[in-house]
């Protein structure tokens, strides 16, 4: 008798499984949002290091990091938008499959490929919007209250996620097909 676990595969009759994120493209895609999705985690543990040592700053020495709100905003804003892509590509947003339970998996293949479609068209909308409102920051040189950092670069760092969103929506919708053909 063998002391290891047995890994037992347990397949899903009413839902497909994930797309495969197949040929160099999709391989390149993957491995972009994750390296996005780790930028975007190491800079909200950064922002809790500072967090802890501005708020013990505050209490115990009456001095905390000097515009601390400002980097939060400005830093989490970054950090958000870097994980959207990844979290697309795995699936691991939450659906609301109670509708959708009973019907054949062709089916349901080609309603993920429409929302897949409809997350790509959602991040370049808001890919674009959100360059064009960092040029326009940029031209009015506006800046944060207390430590003057401009804001346009905040926002300009939130386009390559949305980027990267659109690619990974309009890439899963074309694997959502595929697999419901």
């Amino acid at each position: 008798m063998s002391s290891e676990p047995r890994t037992v595969q347990v397949e899903d009759s009413t839902h497909p499984p994930s797309p495969a994120l197949d040929g160099p493209f999709g391989k390149v895609l993957l491995h972009a949002s994750k390296f996005s999705a780790m930028c975007g985690g190491a800079v909200f543990v950064l922002l809790v290091i500072m967090s802890v040592v501005s708020i013990v700053g505050r209490k115990l020495f009456a001095a905390p990091v000097p515009g601390d709100v400002e980097l939060l905003q400005t830093c989490a804003a970054f950090a958000s938008a870097s994980f959207f892509a990844y979290c697309h590509l795995i699936r691991g947003e939450i659906k609301v499959d109670f509708f959708t339970n009973r019907l054949r998996s062709s089916v349901v293949g080609k309603l993920d490929a429409v929302g897949s479609v409809l997350v790509g068209l959602f991040g370049s909308l808001i890919a674009w919007r959100t360059a064009v409102g960092a040029l326009a920051l940029r031209e009015y040189g506006e800046t944060t209250a207390i430590l003057a950092l401009p804001i346009w670069v905040a926002q300009a760092l939130m386009v390559p996620g949305f980027l990267l969103l659109a690619l990974a929506g309009f890439y899963m919708a074309v694997q959502h097909m595929k697999r419901a053909t």
